[in-house]
């Protein structure tokens, strides 16, 4: 059978009960659709909440059945009355049988290099013998570094990058984060890292910001300060939320503000109920999720937020002043995150340890009256497409051969990560340059 014209591309995502797996994967599909005309992306992933984001034409999703990690190596069915190795199996056969239909020319696997209890590998062995180029898609902290070196080596998640991937973009910048050096990386395995800078949505119409604060127009009186808080899903945003509504006395005693607080679709219903309780009387507005999020953010006067990785980046994208509050485990990874980006000045940061309502209040009062941008290093922020036209070999699509890969007016870094990628060949030819 002839193969189609058109790219295809293939994305599996183990998102879990977040939605920050799923929200990067749907920016880079919808990239990649945009960059090859009548391209076609199809994604695999087993989020509870299903096709959480609008796909743009061309993109489609492939529900999972849902599993949930409870701990190292202890996996569960969220939904299905079945034992986990019967669900494995299934999702083990669904994703194989999925790709062979497909027929992708790329398959873009997220975060994990052998998926979930190594259920891709069989559908990794499968394609070693297809012309199909295969990539793995991190960004660029995971943990702290002696866990994921450890957890990597046990899993053997080296030898699965070494034998099946042809590539490894790393959505981040090597100067903040070395992933090959901070994660011990063999010298085979690191050879296919590309860095491609953070991914983060196109810059919204300058009016959407303007509709959002419209709408808080009488509660500001026209003249307040915006806040709007986030926890990405929500799942664990509970303290970052309690401690902000405790904190909002203290804060509206000195200045005249609103808060919106847009818990996430995971946040339980009766700790939402109790939010919803709490803020009777005060300038705070409880919202379960937006369809404009990037509205209030670029309508806020300081975001508060967890230090997630999608969360962080369109906080930078938009250049608004940011006081992020790491959770404070089981992953290292937001506490990184934060301490890096705050050594940058690109964000203010609350150390979990630090949290209470005081130090909540003056902390965003010092955020609001700080001043604006720092004057050093701005962030890469071009990774979107930076990452879709490493998808095929690196080849920029036809109707754009020299454009201009950086978002409207974002940094263009002086040598940017991708163009030291080492000429490849077709796609046809991706496994002889594994």
């Amino acid at each position: 059978m002839a193969r189609p014209t058109a790219p295809r591309l293939l994305i599996y995502s183990q998102d879990g009960l977040g939605l920050g797996h799923l929200r990067r994967t749907t920016l880079l599909a919808s990239e990649f659709i945009d960059h090859w005309p009548g391209a076609s992306a199809l994604t695999m992933s087993d989020s509870p909440l299903g096709q959480f984001f609008p796909l743009s034409s061309g993109h489609d999703y492939l529900k999972l059945p849902s599993i949930v990690k409870a701990g190292p190596g202890d996996w569960r069915p969220v939904s299905l009355a079945l034992s986990f190795p019967d669900v494995l199996e299934m999702r083990r056969e669904i994703i194989r049988g999925t790709a062979l239909a497909f027929r992708p020319d790329v398959l873009l696997v997220d975060h994990m290099p052998h998926g979930a209890m190594g259920e891709l590998l069989p559908t990794l062995e499968t394609l070693r013998s297809l012309p199909v180029r295969v990539v793995l898609g991190l960004r660029d902290i995971l943990d702290a570094p002696a866990t994921v070196r450890q957890r990597w080596r046990l899993e053997g998640a080296f030898e699965a990058v070494e034998q099946h991937y042809d590539q490894v973009l790393v959505y981040g910048s090597r100067d903040v984060f070395d992933v090959a050096s901070e994660y011990g990386w063999p010298r085979a395995a690191s050879a296919k890292l590309r860095y491609c800078g953070y991914v983060c949505s196109p810059p919204p119409p300058p009016t959407l910001a303007q509709v959002t604060r419209a709408r808080y127009r009488r509660p500001l009186r026209g003249a307040g300060d915006l806040i709007v808080a986030m926890a990405g899903g929500g799942a664990d945003g509970k303290s970052l939320f309690d401690t902000l509504m405790s904190a909002v006395p203290a804060l509206v005693a000195q200045r005249h503000c609103m808060v919106v607080l847009v818990t996430g679709p995971f946040l339980p219903a009766a700790e939402r109920r109790d939010l919803l309780r709490r803020a009777r009387g005060l300038p705070v507005r409880v919202i379960k999720s937006l369809s404009d999020s990037q509205g209030h953010l670029d309508a806020a006067d300081l975001v508060v937020a967890m230090a997630g990785y999608n969360t962080t980046a369109e906080i930078l994208s938009l250049g608004k002043r940011a006081l992020l509050v790491p959770r404070s485990g089981p992953s290292a990874e937001q506490t990184m995150r934060s301490r890096l980006f705050a050594d940058r000045g690109w964000i203010r940061w609350l150390p979990p340890d630090l949290l209470s309502a005081q130090t909540m209040s003056e902390a965003m009062l010092d955020a609001l009256t700080a001043p604006g941008q720092p004057d050093g290093p701005a962030p890469d922020l071009g990774g979107r497409r930076a990452a879709a036209s490493q998808l095929l070999n690196g080849t920029p699509p036809p109707a754009q051969v020299d454009a201009d890969l950086s978002l409207p007016g974002e940094p263009v870094p002086a040598t940017a990560s991708v163009v030291d990628a080492p000429p490849v060949g077709h796609v046809t030819g991706a496994r002889e340059m594994a």
